[in-house]
């Protein structure tokens, strides 16, 4: 009987330092889940380091391992979309080559799969254990924000590293929007998911490429790809100042009837039009943000280009 094939897809950007040591544990892990077959799919996401000449080290010593290279850096969600495209397996895995996410749970994520009825096994970190805190704050803070305003619920903690099968992938692959939120997009095709939870693992080799700017314009690509409440809160505090400014102009008539005062305040009026001025700026930035995002989809760019592969 034919074995079944899994596919290990690691998005790579900068991680030479990394790649040997990842490699050695994800065969390791190969060696001991024998009743399948395994390839190893390295995507190349413009690295300017030494990654693409070791992954083809690796290929010319593994035939398991294969490659796809960007023509420049796309970003580690075009790197996964290209890494599900380009996958063979019955079953796909999501991996870090940093060793974030332990090869060896990948053991427990198939027997899930295979035994107990899942289509996804998940991962989600349960501590942020050495990331600095600030950043572990504003992580919880997204979540519960994202989870109030979504109706697709996201899990605090989980990583991209997940097993699932061949029928789950092809449901993300339907999904062709170039503006992608992965994390949203597993939850968006739904399917029976399992979470296992483990301690957060430090990095084996490197740093990271996350830095606290590009996570934040992570968040607000997951908030404005999975809710439209921003638009409506914009709608709303609109109305809101709309009444108050009515009201102000009511209570200003009437006092000038009675009293006869004369408009005084020249710098409160003048941090009262800042401050106006800057919840309208506000709401327009609002509403760029998912023009800017309509703009984008309607251009039918690609999500990425391939400069070379393992076949050429």
């Amino acid at each position: 009987m034919k074995k079944e094939l899994l596919t290990v897809i690691v998005p790579c950007y900068n991680e030479q330092e990394s790649l040997f040591y990842f490699y050695e544990e994800i065969v390791k892990i190969a060696e001991q889940m024998k009743s399948l077959n395994f390839e190893f799919l390295f995507v190349n996401d413009g690295s300017k380091d030494q990654t693409l000449s070791i992954i083809k080290e690796l290929s010319h010593k593994d035939k398991r391992v294969r490659y796809v290279s960007f023509s420049r850096n796309f970003g580690k969600e075009a790197a996964m979309y290209a890494g599900l495209e380009h996958s063979k397996g019955d079953y796909v895995t999501l991996m870090d080559a940093d060793l974030q996410d332990p090869p060896a749970l990948l053991i427990e994520m198939y027997s899930a799969i295979k035994n107990d009825g899942y289509d996804v096994v998940g991962t989600r970190r349960v501590t942020r254990k050495g990331e600095p805190p600030i950043r572990s704050f504003f992580a919880r803070c997204f979540y519960k924000l994202i989870n109030r305003m979504s109706k697709v619920e996201m899990v605090d903690g989980a990583r991209d590293y997940r097993l699932m099968t061949r029928q789950v992938v092809d449901a993300i692959l339907s999904l062709k929007e170039y503006n992608r939120y992965s994390k949203g997009l597993f939850s968006f095709v739904g399917f029976d998911t399992k979470w296992i939870e483990y301690e957060n693992v430090k990095r084996v080799a490197g740093e990271t490429k996350w830095s606290f700017w590009k996570l934040f314009i992570y968040a607000l690509n997951g908030i404005t790809a999975f809710s439209t409440v921003p638009l409506i809160l914009s709608g709303v505090i609109g109305i809101l100042f709309c009444l108050i400014s009515f009201i102000a102009i009511i209570v200003i008539i009437i006092k000038t009837l009675t009293v006869g005062d004369p408009t005084v305040g020249w710098p409160s009026l003048v941090c009262i039009i800042f401050f106006v001025s800057g919840v309208q700026l506000f709401c327009i930035g609002i509403m760029g943000q998912y023009l800017s995002k309509t703009y984008l989809e309607t251009k039918h760019r690609p999500i990425y280009v391939v400069k070379e592969t393992d076949k050429n």
